[in-house]
């Protein structure tokens, strides 16, 4: 097998790592770009740096995607159902990147674990699904718009007497460590959910034992192949989040982007769930829009965006089924 499977593997598995960087680079940084707080370019380069720092901040997340969500699968069917739930991930990936849409590469990597274990006859551990998946799916975009909501009306009262053009000077430099903190905590966030799949990987081959830590050399490829991703910039996904839903202004960037932050690392390290940061940050945003007026939200634009998130995982899990049949008959 082996050790050509599981090369391949663990190539696919940066591969996505590489997918998830420049479709979620939005996340991070659409916002601050969009109001001119910083450069598309510095912004990228600065959120890179941050997603290499993040990945290095724990391994709660890498736990959950490798031990908490379906059983271990072993041998040749082990390595094949593994690859064939990391191209359902990219693949839709790919297909909500060409149309711009914001969904998020967690779930597409989840449903294709979901989708590649129930073809290959491996036990989804349901529990582990609805409790770390399911439920913070539906919970972190709510909480998302209403911390974002809060958020900008404290702002607006603070500085309700302020000098406006003064306040959006300021809000600006804030920005750029709003940002920052986005880009940490998607480093955090989705670097982990790589390492655990190169970590299941490993123990499919008997290369370390269930239950060991992940080796530094993984935390390293993936984290720089999420910085490497963030840096080619996804700027389809970047005009829907920055523009599309609600023209922001720096306080307005600076709410959202410090809602979405202390919402990924309050899940990472309170409840360990890989949450999506594309469902935190696009709430968030939609939270703080509101504040304006509701209708100063584009509501459509939102309600196409959320449709995405319904069908991800599904979709992805279709995918991954489809490539796990695709393998099976080739390599048998």
């Amino acid at each position: 097998m082996d050790t050509f499977a599981l090369i391949v593997t663990i190539g696919v598995a940066l591969g996505f790592t590489y997918t998830n960087g420049f479709h979620d680079s939005a996340n991070a940084i659409a916002t601050s770009v969009s109001t001119r707080a910083l450069t598309p370019r510095a912004a990228l380069a600065m959120a890179a740096v941050m997603n290499l720092a993040g990945a290095f901040l724990g391994d709660s997340v890498a736990k959950t995607v490798s031990e908490g969500l379906i059983e271990t699968p072993t041998g040749d069917k082990g390595m094949g159902i593994l690859f064939a739930a990391l191209i359902g991930a990219i693949v839709w990936n790919l297909v909500t990147w060409y149309f711009g849409l914001p969904s998020s590469s967690s779930h597409a990597l989840f449903g294709g674990m979901v989708g590649a274990a129930l073809a290959g006859g491996t036990e989804v551990i349901w529990g582990g699904v609805f409790d770390k998946i399911v439920i913070p799916m539906f919970v972190s975009p709510v909480v998302g718009l209403l911390a974002g909501y809060l958020v900008m009306c404290v702002i607006m009262w603070i500085f309700r007497k302020a000098n406006p053009h003064k306040a959006k000077r300021g809000f600006r430099i804030a920005q750029t460590v709003s940002a920052a903190g986005m880009a940490l905590g998607h480093g955090l966030q989705d670097a982990q959910k790589t390492m655990g799949i190169v970590v299941m990987a490993l123990v499919i081959a008997d290369v370390q034992q269930a239950g060991e830590g992940i080796p530094v050399w993984v935390k390293i490829v993936c984290a720089v192949m999420l910085s490497l991703g963030t840096y080619a910039g996804g700027w389809r996904i970047m005009r829907t989040l920055g523009r599309k839903i609600i023209e922001l202004d720096p306080p307005q960037g600076f709410a959202a982007e410090t809602t979405g932050a202390s919402i990924m690392f309050g899940s990472a390290f309170l409840f360990q769930a890989p949450i999506s940061t594309t469902h935190v940050i696009t709430s968030a945003i939609m939270g703080v829009g509101a504040t304006k007026r509701v209708n100063a939200v584009r509501w459509g634009v939102a309600k196409n965006i959320v449709m995405g998130w319904f069908i991800t995982m599904p979709a992805a899990a279709l995918v991954a089924a489809v490539s796990y049949y695709v393998v099976r008959l080739f390599f048998g």
